[in-house]
């Protein structure tokens, strides 16, 4: 899992793929932690990619870096509690201005039966699961 988070980091921007009425909608993101032994991402809960997960958890992501990409597939589980969420946030201050672990809208998901392929034209595929 940390071998994940690092790549994604590395990486600066991944991009989240969801559904909505039966129709992909992938859109960039940035932040990725680990918390509890289990790897998040943070959204506000007013936003669509929060209603198309809870309507459909399974989701995936890419990105590339290096000459290498990885995709990460699995299910975004919401995690309301204000712990994980201010952890997300210390680790990420520049999201202060927009989100606060007490507000209403704030809300981190972890993954759930993850699978991440690692991926180069020269290196084949490496499988992670957690």
């Amino acid at each position: 899992m940390k071998e994940v988070q690092e790549f994604l980091k590395d990486a600066g921007v991944y991009y989240l793929a969801t559904v909505e009425n039966n129709k992909p909608k992938v859109r960039p993101f940035g932040t990725i932690e680990i918390f509890e032994d289990k790897l998040y991402i943070q959204t506000g809960k007013s936003k669509n990619v929060y209603k198309q997960i809870l309507d459909n958890p399974n989701v995936e992501l890419c990105a590339f870096k290096d000459g290498k990409w990885i995709r990460l597939s699995g299910e975004l589980v919401p995690d309301d509690r204000v712990e994980a969420k201010k952890d997300m946030l210390d680790k990420n201050p520049s999201l202060r201005g927009m989100y606060n672990e007490n507000d209403d809208n704030t809300i981190v998901l972890y993954f759930k039966n993850a699978k991440a392929v690692i991926s180069s034209f020269t290196e084949g595929e490496r499988v992670i699961e957690f």
